[in-house]
């Protein structure tokens, strides 16, 4: 049996989604974050060292990482479905994208998180202006830049097929909802970028979507 050991607002709410979309039987364990450090609890280490979610056991294989998660589950249960042929121009911008997502796409985001986080973190009251300059600054000349850059070169990408690797939808797309989702909820990805805003659009209306939503709980990304 499949076991998704699934965290609360995290990146293995897609897993689920994959899991729906491949209409697998499964079952989640489930972890909730730390409500003021918002990280995993140690709990999670039992099931791998670095003890982050999402984490997929079967059997007694145990794998880490979406985009490997994703690859492992459809090498293994996927029948050629949610991934172009091999050898095609599609399987070559699905491999891109599988790895974009967290290789480049996150990064920034993540960036932007930390220093939201260090203007509003407790510290002693005459430290906290320059912080918040310091944050500012690295923000504005860097952080947010650098997400425009990257939701401009998406939104020039989804336009030209509908979905990140051809015009059919993949494991690729799965694999992109969550920055994008984070980009939607705190990264300034809004109605200037119609393709990506109707590409959130239509994975939300998607019923394995819905489904995985019930299952996994509440997902407070989902825009």
């Amino acid at each position: 049996m499949i076991t998704v050991h699934h965290l609360n607002n995290s990146r293995s709410q897609r897993i689920l989604w994959l899991l729906e979309e491949l209409e697998l039987e499964y079952e989640i364990k489930r972890y909730e974050r730390d409500k003021t450090t918002m990280r995993a609890p140690a709990s999670l280490r039992e099931v791998h060292p670095l003890g982050k979610s999402p984490v997929l056991t079967e059997g007694g294989l145990t794998v880490a990482e979406s985009g490997a998660i994703i690859e492992y589950l459809l090498e293994r249960h996927g029948r050629g479905r949610l991934i172009p042929p091999v050898g095609t121009a599609d399987r070559l911008r699905y491999t891109y994208w599988l790895h974009f997502a967290e290789g480049s796409a996150m990064s920034p985001l993540l960036m932007k998180l930390v220093f939201n986080r260090v203007e509003t973190g407790p510290m002693p009251f005459f430290v906290r202006p320059i912080a918040k300059k310091i944050s500012q600054t690295v923000k504005q000349s860097f952080i947010d830049p650098e997400i425009t850059q990257q939701l401009r070169y998406m939104e020039a990408e989804i336009t030209k097929t509908g979905w990140f690797a051809g015009t059919e939808f993949s494991g690729a797309d799965i694999q992109m909802s969550f920055p994008l989702e984070a980009a939607a909820s705190r990264g300034g990805l809004d109605a200037n970028y119609p393709g990506l805003t109707d590409f959130l659009r239509r994975i939300h209306a998607r019923p394995a979507y819905k489904r995985a939503l019930k299952r996994g709980g509440a997902y407070t990304l989902m825009s």
